[in-house]
């Protein structure tokens, strides 16, 4: 990793680089004023007192992580029955069904062990870190204290190897979360897990839940790390070409989402079935036989010498990448093609199997956790019911499909019928797709076509409405911060107002104030913008997100209640975009 990298991720101590004070757009009402960085002094850190801990070096008109504004905030949320649990972070080897590959994960299986809890409970967690790099724990979309935020250098020092860290806080507001490092690009490894925060007085009746975690894999694969991606991505700068896998097997040439893999099942989700699959010359039909085998190999044969080229070294030799474009994202889709897609740590050959009953009301908790990917999700055969996304409550909205970016979340109710249904999942604009498989009867293997829903109405979170008992009351803003999105491709300097990441960043606001945020995407690529430790709503009565994706060249306003004191990332969630410094601080001044 680069010494930059290591200074922005690790919180090396260094000096901004300079104040950037931006003009605030006019408004009825007293102006509000405007938000722009703050040029601080970033001292170094003293000795912790305890392992992961920093010393207190937070400039003085700024509440620190760790000062008596933070602890009140806890108070007013008021402790609550405390549920325990500990996680260790190793190297191990996982296997994804396609193939067992070695990375790093919590408690040696991917996706994480799923932490559950009521809202009002304590959690008091202790990670174990037995990896070979420091790392830490972000609880994404949680409005938690601020110094069990999990950043490194700014809400504690990152936990280094060998030591541990407790993390402990009131997991105040119900809703679909999930966990992951904030250090380098370990998120795109198997470090992540489900956080399900359940409502005491849940208004919505349904008879079985299932998580469902997405992901993008690379790692292990081919002596492929993101480490290594990471390097090769940043030492690409001077053409968008290079950006992308120039392993043209792994895609089919779609370049408005592929069709679903022919994954298949023997109905218990047996590792060791092998997959079949055959797509038209329109790419738009897919489907796979499967038959149980003795071994745990599994070989898919949707392209010829797939499987022998996939898991080939990287030579400096390059053929012409392969494209990676999407209408749903307004171009480019992505800088990584992946090996693989996983639903709940399993690939199309050997995916995960969730049984329920006709009739059953099914709740489907959808977490992208992938690092480089949005995915088109619909389950065959049904339509949805969208009820919540990124933990909030939404006026109920029907679609055949969903769209996620990075970090998002959606909550949805299905009524199931009678049979065996692909939950399918594009890779949008990559050409390559996973599964997963909702059954009610049998256990034969089943030949899947691509579901029309994945071709049917597509919902995203600009057409939600918040429900009623979750919206902002309508005020206007005290203060106005613009944060436009930079850099390209072809330079790879993605930053947020020309500024790439540094810990001493600033944007101030004041706890009370009601803030708007006015993202502006100036580049040619698109970017899930997300904002720790807070909710903000989107125009119009929108849902409550603290995920956004914004398109190339385009804008959204976004208000939000400080209500939460201390020092909050906001980032792109493409995990290299972000550690190439596309993320900067919203601090709360004294």
């Amino acid at each position: 990793m680069h010494e930059k990298t290591r200074r922005a991720v690790l919180g090396t101590g260094i000096a901004a680089a300079g104040s950037g004070l931006l003009a605030a757009c006019g408004s009825s009402g007293p102006r509000p004023r405007a938000g722009g960085p703050d040029g601080v002094d970033g001292n170094a850190m003293g000795a912790p007192a305890r392992p992961g801990a920093p010393a207190d070096d937070t400039p003085a008109q700024y509440v620190s992580p760790h000062g008596p504004e933070v602890a009140a905030a806890e108070r007013r949320r008021g402790p609550g029955p405390v549920r325990t649990f500990r996680l260790t972070a190793t190297a191990t080897t996982l296997d994804i069904g396609a193939r067992k590959v070695t990375s790093w994960a919590y408690e040696d299986q991917v996706p994480g062990r799923e932490i559950r809890v009521t809202a009002g409970d304590t959690i008091a967690l202790t990670l174990a870190n037995n990896l070979p790099q420091p790392t830490t724990l972000h609880w994404h979309g949680v409005r938690l204290r601020n110094d069990m935020d999990g950043v490194p250098g700014v809400t504690q020092r990152a936990i280094k190897t060998g030591a541990a860290f407790d993390y402990r806080f009131t997991a105040f507001y119900p809703g679909t979360y999930w966990i992951h490092p904030h250090s380098g690009v370990q998120l795109d490894r198997g470090l992540y897990a489900p956080l399900i925060v359940e409502d005491p007085k849940e208004p919505l009746a349904y008879d079985k839940e299932w998580v469902v975690v997405l992901d993008d894999w690379l790692d292990g694969v081919g002596g492929r790390t993101p480490d290594k991606e990471f390097e090769r991505l940043d030492a690409g700068k001077g053409g968008s070409g290079g950006h992308a896998m120039d392993d043209s097997s792994m895609s089919d040439g779609s370049t408005d989402g592929g069709p679903t893999d022919g994954g298949s099942t023997d109905g218990d989700g047996k590792r060791g079935a092998t997959a079949t699959a055959k797509a038209t010359p329109t790419g738009k039909t897919v489907t796979a036989t499967a038959k149980a085998t003795p071994t745990a190999k599994a070989t898919a044969t949707a392209k010829p010498k797939a499987t022998a080229k996939r898991d080939r070294p990287r030579t400096t030799a390059r053929k012409k990448a392969a494209p990676m474009e999407s209408r749903l994202l307004g171009g480019h889709a992505g800088d990584v093609i992946y090996p693989y897609y996983l639903v709940n740590g399993r690939s199309p050959e050997s995916p995960q199997v969730f049984r329920a009953k006709r009739g059953d009301r099914v709740r489907i908790r959808i977490i992208n956790a992938g690092g480089d990917t949005a995915f088109r999700v619909a389950l065959g055969g049904h339509r949805m019911t969208v009820t919540h996304t990124d933990g909030y409550p939404v006026v109920p909205a029907k679609t055949d499909a969903l769209l996620l970016g990075m970090g998002e979340r959606y909550d949805v109710l299905v009524t199931v019928k009678d049979g065996v249904f692909p939950l399918a999942v594009i890779a949008e604009g990559k050409g390559r797709s996973a599964m997963a498989v909702l059954r009610t009867r049998g256990k034969s293997p089943v030949r899947f076509p691509r579901p029309k829903e994945l071709d049917g109405e597509l919902l995203t979170a600009d057409r939600l409405k918040a429900a009623e008992d979750v919206r902002l009351t309508p005020k206007e803003p005290d203060r106005i911060i613009r944060m436009r999105l930079t850099g390209s491709m072809r330079r790879w300097d993605w930053a947020i107002n020309g500024r790439p990441y540094e810990p001493s960043q600033r944007y101030p606001v004041r706890e009370g104030e009601r803030v708007r945020i006015t993202f502006i995407n100036g580049t040619d690529m698109w970017h899930p913008v997300h904002l720790h430790g807070h909710t903000f709503a989107l125009p119009d009565g929108g849902p409550r997100k603290d995920t956004t994706v914004l398109l190339p060249h385009h804008k959204v306003n976004v208000d939000l209640d400080a209500d939460n004191p201390g020092l909050w990332m906001v980032h792109c969630h493409n995990v290299y975009h972000s550690e190439s410094g596309m993320m900067t601080i919203l601090g709360y001044q004294k």
